[in-house]
């Protein structure tokens, strides 16, 4: 696959999460959340939770926004390059904040009684796997840093 090719798969990629986030932020957690609320009698609960969620979603589109200025720069044919490694950082720091916000919000609801216990249980398992991903792009942006480092060096030689 040439590097224009994989550049508009991965922008392709892109805009369909991005697509995917505004239908989960805007349609299914307001639609889901109003049918729990007034069936379970929580409907105060509705409001703060939503725009708890909601603010799950400003790291994650500004990960997105990074990832694209990887896509820019793979098909440029610079994959390996110091800026990669500087975007890939900048989404393990979005990630993990985003993780430990939401860690620190579930905890926040379940303190104050506005949180079921198994949600919160549930919730690890979502903070797991956001820091997984924030561990990944941390090392890849390590690999990528060395990688432009060596291409560098390589290209100094004669």
């Amino acid at each position: 696959m040439s590097q224009k090719k994989l550049a508009a798969l991965l922008k392709f990629i892109t805009i369909c999460l991005g697509i995917m986030g505004i239908v989960v932020y805007f349609i299914i957690l307001p639609t889901l959340g109003k049918g729990w609320a007034v069936e379970e009698g929580y409907s105060g609960l509705f409001w703060p939770w939503l725009l708890f969620l909601w603010g799950t979603g400003i790291p994650c589109y500004a990960a997105l926004y990074e990832f694209w200025g990887i896509c820019i720069e793979i098909k440029k044919d610079n994959s390996f390059c110091e800026e990669n490694g500087i975007r890939l950082k900048a989404i393990s720091i979005f990630v993990l904040g985003d993780v430990g916000y939401f860690f620190a919000g579930n905890i926040i609801f379940l303190l104050l009684g506005m949180n079921h216990p198994g949600i919160f249980l549930l919730s690890l398992a979502i903070d797991i796997i956001g820091i997984a991903i924030g561990i990944t792009s941390a090392a890849l942006s390590h690999l990528v840093y060395k990688a432009a480092a060596i291409k560098d060096e390589n290209e100094l030689t004669i």
